[in-house]
């Protein structure tokens, strides 16, 4: 079986890391033969636990399945299945990371729903499994007990979604610093897709984006960004789009949005404030953008991704 999906998982969810959160995850891997799973490479993976242990777990997650069972036919191991069945039903939340799809949608979890995989396998997904809506173009999707990923890097977005939704934004974000991560990028029920800063070879344009990011709540024009690179209008935005792969324009926009999110998930600000602070101008205009962008209302936003202290927490 792939290998990087397995330690995704494990970097995320195994280390003790109380000092983010009391308590953190206690990680338990499991396999129908504990003894060892051949993965590729040669190498052998030991688990401590058998798939029978499934059925206590508060959540399941179903790494990459090895490639036979995508590519040749090979049959998914029916003592998996009946465990994800079990786990399903007992209350368990079910995650699976890239080909692990196929695995939930054996076992009927996906019956019905949208879910992702590796793009290179939607197609065989949804061949094999006509009932299931997979949708090849999201990172990841969140259907709330259950929860579907594309393929490699999307399998770390999804894992740190789950942190942010357990644990809150700040704790997900501390998690991917210390994995010398950027912030996740979102896509679940909508295709959250975060555009940070993007690196670039033109040297005119790393300093000028690095500028704007820091004037985001100011009325910033295509001009003025011009004028600051020392180019033509026409010359700036055809110089952009082939750097950064977007109009300066939407770039902004993006940006924008990116502020507003942080500042919902980290801030006390008003609608009206996070509007204003982010460049978003009214609290209308600024659901409306979340809801073309995002498909949801900014305090529907925040409601999902801020992790309120309890009461008595302390300051």
């Amino acid at each position: 079986m792939p290998l990087f999906e397995v330690a995704i998982a494990c970097e995320v969810f195994g280390p003790e890391r109380t000092d983010l959160a009391e308590p953190w995850y206690e990680l338990r891997r499991c396999a129908a033969n504990p003894a060892g799973t051949r993965s590729e490479f040669g190498f052998l993976q030991h688990a401590s636990y058998g798939l029978d242990a499934l059925a206590g777990a508060n959540t399941v997650i179903v790494p990459a399945l090895p490639y036979a069972c995508v590519q040749s036919g090979r049959p998914i191991p029916r003592e998996l299945i009946e465990a994800l069945r079990e786990a399903g039903a007992a209350g368990a939340r079910i995650v699976s990371l890239c080909t692990g799809a196929f695995a939930l949608a054996a076992a009927g979890l996906l019956d019905g729903r949208r879910a992702a995989t590796h793009w290179m396998y939607a197609g065989a997904l949804s061949l094999l499994h006509p009932e299931v809506r997979v949708d090849a173009s999201v990172l990841y999707v969140d259907d709330g007990d259950v929860l579907t990923s594309a393929g490699r890097g999307a399998a770390l977005d999804l894992c740190l979604h789950v942190v942010r939704k357990d644990l809150g934004a700040e704790v997900s974000n501390q998690v991917a610093r210390r994995m010398v991560m950027p912030a996740h990028r979102i896509g679940g029920q909508a295709q959250y897709v975060e555009l940070g800063m993007p690196d670039t070879d033109d040297d005119s344009l790393g300093p000028l984006l690095q500028w704007a990011g820091t004037c985001l709540d100011q009325p910033l024009t295509v001009d003025e960004l011009a004028r600051r690179a020392g180019m033509s209008s026409r010359t700036f935005a055809r110089r952009f789009h082939a750097a950064i792969g977007t109009t300066p324009l939407q770039w902004l926009l993006n940006q924008r949005l990116i502020r507003a999110r942080r500042l919902l998930e980290s801030t006390d600000l008003s609608i009206d404030q996070v509007g204003e602070h982010s460049g978003l101008g009214s609290a209308a205009n600024l659901r409306r953008h979340f809801s073309i962008h995002l498909g949801v209302t900014p305090t529907g936003y925040r409601r999902t991704f801020r992790r309120e202290r309890p009461a008595d927490s302390g300051p």
